[in-house]
């Protein structure tokens, strides 16, 4: 009883059971209500025949003998048919039955009188002196004398007789057959209903089936079911449902595992490169407590020097971390204002100049415009012109030039960022905005960088719907540029 289709046949069953049931009961009613009918329609005229034949009550007197001798003759055609003489009150005046069978002194009237005037529809029953509670059809009909009302002739029609014939025939080969049949014909429904249920559920059994299959290779399988393309009724929809619930999951699952691949290889490369910077930091401060007093200031200085650039390096890494971890939790929201694009840029650069000139490489401003203003988070978009700045001063070799410009478009202003640095291979391109990747052209750890300053820019551009470009070529240079909105647009 745990299937759908051992619940849907118990159902089944149960419905047929009190169908059969119903149905049979309804038969034997309707059939009981037809004979009856049928009956007193063609019995009706039996009493007006025997009051034709005597005066049942001359000058009011009962005619006792006369009443038997007719009841016996009425007997002999209908031997069901059992006769009462009533006065005009039901009085039972006389019968032609054994006097210790009549249970009853008077009938009710008003069946008689509904049936004389025909004033109701068939069948009409009356009481049945005979049995007391039972209620009969019957044929009735006024007797009178000189044409006064005397009282009335009563006839049951279907007596104890007839019951001990319905009865006996209730038992016998009729009455079996009767019952073996509507047995047969319950079954045969049952029968007819559990294939058709067994055809229907069929489809969910299979379903179920590749459910468990699936679910059991934790989604690393995928479903083998057959989608109807026209006239798909509920379960197709549901298997359609399933079908796509299935590849969800598996891309998320998919995703998943990704997700936790670049967690441990993020936590792997941090790990390495707060590894480094403590462990230079921990050498050269352990060799000044060790040798302190034999070092000289000069050698001294140098080793607090390393140490600093180490611990700047590290705090750099740290604050790119931190800063990487609130954009991706979506927990940065832009603080949006009007600022001017061009003296922005002119801001970074002079904040980049005197680095610039430590490495002899020319840093430059290309102007197309004075007065290009946007909407956006000032802070956030100076962030995405210092990291990029600082990328290219990083990859930029010694004579080198950066060149900051600015280009107003009909509905946006561009920024760009180009250097002749070393350049980034075709193959990488697509992958340098990704946390903690490091092209082949970088010097590693040598360069100070923490792998994280463009995958910060690309998360700050996402947030402003911006997206950067990159167009490089190995030993020439490279080239990022980023629209934004126009203050015209943007408000």
């Amino acid at each position: 009883m745990h299937t759908l289709f051992a619940r849907l046949s118990a159902a089944l069953l149960v419905i047929v059971i009190l169908m059969g049931v119903v149905f049979f009961v309804a038969e034997r009613v309707n059939s009981q209500l037809y004979y009856e009918e049928l009956t007193q329609r063609l019995n009706a005229p039996i009493a007006m025949y025997v009051t034709s034949q005597r005066d049942l009550m001359p000058g009011g007197v009962p005619d006792l003998d006369s009443l038997r001798e007719l009841a016996s003759h009425a007997m002999v055609i209908n031997p069901t048919a059992e006769i009462y003489l009533l006065d005009t009150e039901g009085e039972i005046l006389g019968h032609g039955l054994p006097p210790d069978t009549v249970l009853l002194d008077r009938v009710d009237l008003d069946p008689l009188k509904a049936l004389i005037d025909e004033s109701a529809t068939m069948p009409i029953r009356g009481d049945d002196p005979r049995s007391g509670s039972t209620r009969k059809v019957f044929s009735a009909f006024e007797v009178r004398s000189d044409d006064q009302l005397q009282g009335y002739l009563y006839v049951i029609l279907g007596g104890q007789t007839y019951e001990a014939l319905s009865r006996d025939i209730g038992s016998s080969y009729v009455g079996k057959m009767s019952l073996y049949i509507a047995v047969a014909v319950v079954l045969a429904a049952a029968i007819v209903g559990l294939l058709v249920f067994s055809l229907l559920t069929r489809r969910l059994k299979l379903l179920s089936g590749e459910v468990r299959r699936v679910t059991d290779s934790d989604f690393e399988e995928s479903p083998a079911v057959e989608l109807a393309r026209v006239d798909a009724d509920e379960i197709d929809q549901l298997a359609s449902s399933f079908v796509a619930m299935s590849s969800k999951i598996q891309e998320q699952l998919a995703q998943l595992k990704e997700n936790d691949d670049l967690r441990r290889e993020l936590v792997s490369n941090i790990s390495h490169d707060l590894r480094t910077p403590l462990s230079a930091m921990q050498g050269y401060l352990e060799t000044l407590l060790i040798k302190g007093d034999s070092l000289s200031d000069e050698d001294r200085q140098h080793y607090l020097k390393v140490a600093r650039r180490h611990t700047v390096r590290l705090g750099s890494l740290i604050g790119d971390l931190f800063e990487l971890s609130k954009l991706e939790s979506a927990s940065v929201t832009p603080q949006l204002e009007t600022f001017s694009v061009p003296e922005l840029v002119q801001d970074v650069a002079q904040e980049f100049q005197l680095q610039a000139e430590k490495k002899d490489i020319t840093l430059s401003l290309k102007l197309e415009t004075s007065s290009a203003f946007t909407v956006g988070d000032i802070g956030l978009i100076q962030r995405v012109l210092e990291n990029l700045v600082r990328n290219a001063i990083r990859f930029t070799p010694v004579g080198g030039e950066i060149t900051l410009s600015i280009a107003e478009r009909p509905q946006s202003v561009a920024v760009a960022v180009a250097d002749t640095g070393k350049g980034i291979p075709d193959n990488e391109i697509s992958h340098i905005f990704e946390r903690y990747y490091r092209s082949e052209n970088s010097s590693d750890g040598r360069s100070g960088s923490s792998g994280l300053g463009l995958a910060i820019v690309k998360k700050i551009l996402d947030l402003h719907d911006s997206r950067i470009t990159v167009v490089s070529q190995v030993n020439a240079g490279t080239r990022f540029e980023f629209e934004l909105p126009r203050h015209s647009q943007a408000a």
